[in-house]
């Protein structure tokens, strides 16, 4: 037998064949990918990792999962966004706004989105449920206050400073609902060690339990038996 026999895998054929079968297989599994990876970065898709954007409309918490050993968003009752309730086309049009003018600011020139971004300041994954905004009941308009102004904000004057970037009442509100959608998006509890805001409500007042009036005293002309 020939050595180049005794060497059919190293021989040219096989090799050749060997690199159309794996291309050929790693195409059809890419294809696989592409569609399962659009299926869980859609919003509002079957694979319920990106909420709708009408998500907006309700509360979002933070809450740790001991099945999957991290934080995973919770959507609670509803509470819309500076009070107002809005169908998925005017909460998806209020998102893209504020998503625009994130990328308009250039805010991923300090921040990171999602882990993405630079590292000079927070990251905004889910600075809708951050602590420093102080209660829920004035979040938004905190927000909004610190979006347009944040030069006039107490915890802006310690260390890194944001600049004034010009960024108008409608650019703010659009931006504080692009943060709300996606501090609910599933991110397999990135970042990690984040304390949520405390967004419980606060208990009920029991009700004043009704006080018995004492029994009127009974007529001794009606009370005293009939004297035979």
């Amino acid at each position: 037998m020939s050595q180049t026999q005794a060497l059919w895998w190293a021989s040219e054929s096989f090799w050749r064949k060997t690199a159309i079968w794996v291309t050929a297989g790693s195409f059809v599994v890419l294809i696989f990918l592409t569609f399962d990876t659009v299926d869980q970065i859609t919003a509002g898709s079957k694979a319920n990792r990106v909420k709708a954007y009408s998500v907006i409309n309700n509360r979002i918490d933070y809450v740790f999962d001991e099945k999957r050993n991290f934080q995973v968003p919770v959507i609670g009752p509803e509470e819309p966004l500076f009070g107002k309730k809005l169908t998925e086309e005017e909460a998806m049009a209020l998102v893209s706004h504020g998503k625009l003018t994130t990328q308009a600011k250039n805010c991923m020139n300090c921040h990171t989105l999602l882990g993405n971004g630079a590292y000079y300041a927070p990251d905004l994954t889910k600075s809708w449920l951050d602590p420093a905004w102080g209660s829920k009941e004035t979040r938004e308009e905190t927000m909004v206050d610190f979006l347009m102004n944040p030069q006039d904000r107490l915890h802006n004057a310690l260390g890194r400073k944001m600049p004034n970037l010009g960024i108008t009442e409608a650019e703010a509100r659009a931006t504080v609902a692009f943060l709300k959608w996606m501090s609910a998006i599933d991110t397999n509890g990135f970042p990690t060690n984040f304390k949520p805001i405390d967004q419980s409500d606060p208990a009920p007042v029991p009700a004043p339990v009704p006080v018995a009036e004492p029994a009127a005293a009974a007529d001794p002309a009606v009370a005293a038996p009939a004297q035979q």
